[in-house]
């Protein structure tokens, strides 16, 4: 009886323990537990690197490939004969107003200066006797002592050594402005050009060229806008002063700034464009008349723009597009319409929410519904600067 009693006792430990065998291998399979067999049998979620979506006001302007144009530019030359005596000022050289730039030799023209003078004081003497016999006849012919023929031959005596002072004061005029001419002076500040005639070289013909001057403190920079952007163009122009910002063709910082100061009378009909003008401040006076440079008119300011960095776009036959984090950080596809760059960010102009979690890494491996691990940013890095 004690035997049978605990067979029975025993069979029953046996069901207990197979029982629990059969239990723990039907929800934790391989020995593990629960959680660990619910994560092996999730999808696997990708680590993407995340961006804050920028919110800032930017400028919008257009912009142009233009050319720079000199404001004053002018050939020196030459306005009398002779051999060039000096140049004081260098080839290439910056002079201010008034500087003397050429001399031509000024002896023969001194000497005539001198000549002419002499005449002058010559016939001024000549002038005064004539004056004093016209007076002298005066009293003469009413008393009755001079006839009326003889008072007016020295009155007309008087008026012609009048009119030949009057012909020795033009001379000298003549040959002081001649001697003038043989000092060349800058008419404005500006940089003379490559020389044309080295000291010794004779002069021999009126209106031969020296050199160039050319006013460099600012430059005219001339471009062609479309008639489509004329309206607004003169709209910004009506409500103030157009910005304009000129860069070198590669470079995106602007070098130099100034304003539109001029728009054409007409529209070109071939072209559909208008002539128009910035006047440009260059202290530095690296820029030179001839150049192509990039201009850009800033019209206004856009509030509350949208900007990624131009590595998160993505491109498909449809257009451009975005990765978001999306519900149950799920990837979400979000077409997109881009505006301008701004360095390494582009203007969204369409398609992004200002609290969107914008993928920017890793977009190769993802697609829309795949689920991933947001990533923050590496070493440091903080989002953009501008968020608003």
């Amino acid at each position: 009886m004690g035997i049978a009693k605990s067979a029975v006792v025993g069979t029953l430990i046996v069901a207990v323990a197979v029982a629990a065998y059969v239990t723990r291998s039907k929800w934790i399979p391989g020995g593990g537990s629960e959680q660990t067999a619910n994560a092996a049998n999730a999808p696997f979620a990708m680590p993407v690197p995340v961006t804050a979506v920028v919110k800032k006001s930017i400028p919008i302007y257009y912009e142009y490939s233009a050319r720079t144009e000199a404001i004053s530019s002018v050939t020196l030359q030459a306005k009398v004969a002779g051999y060039i005596q000096a140049q004081p000022a260098t080839d290439g050289s910056d002079v201010k107003k008034g500087d003397l730039l050429y001399q031509i030799d000024p002896r023969d023209y001194q000497s005539a200066l001198d000549q002419a003078i002499s005449n002058q004081k010559r016939d001024k003497a000549a002038l005064d006797y004539a004056r004093a016999n016209t007076l002298r006849g005066q009293d003469l012919i009413k008393s009755g002592y001079l006839s009326k023929d003889l008072y007016e031959q020295r009155l007309s005596a008087e008026r012609q050594a009048d009119a030949t002072l009057a012909a020795d004061e033009a001379a000298v005029r003549a040959a002081q402005l001649n001697l003038s001419y043989t000092e060349i002076r800058a008419p404005f500040d500006g940089r003379l050009g490559r020389n044309q005639a080295p000291v010794g070289t004779l002069i021999s013909s009126i209106g031969t060229v020296l050199n160039t001057l050319v006013y460099l403190d600012n430059v005219y920079v001339t471009f062609n806008p479309a008639e489509t952007e004329l309206p607004e163009i003169q709209k910004a122009r009506a409500q103030g002063p157009v910005i304009a910002e000129v860069s070198f063709p590669g470079e995106d910082e602007a070098r130099h700034k100034g304003e539109l100061t001029f728009i054409d009378n007409s529209v070109d009909r071939l072209t559909g464009t208008i002539t128009a003008r910035a006047t440009i401040k260059n202290a530095d006076k690296s820029l030179l008349p001839g150049q192509y440079v990039r201009v850009r008119l800033l019209l206004r300011e856009q509030p509350n723009a949208l900007l990624v960095p131009q590595v998160a776009l993505g491109s498909s036959q449809l257009g451009k597009y975005l990765y978001v984090v999306g519900e149950g950080n799920k990837v979400e596809l979000r077409p997109i319409t881009l505006g301008r760059t701004e360095g390494p960010l582009v203007v969204v102009q369409s398609g992004l929410k200002d609290s969107d979690q914008v993928i920017s890494g890793n977009l190769q491996k993802i697609g829309p519904g795949m689920p991933v691990q947001p990533l923050p940013p590496q070493n440091g890095q903080k989002p953009p600067a501008g968020k608003s």
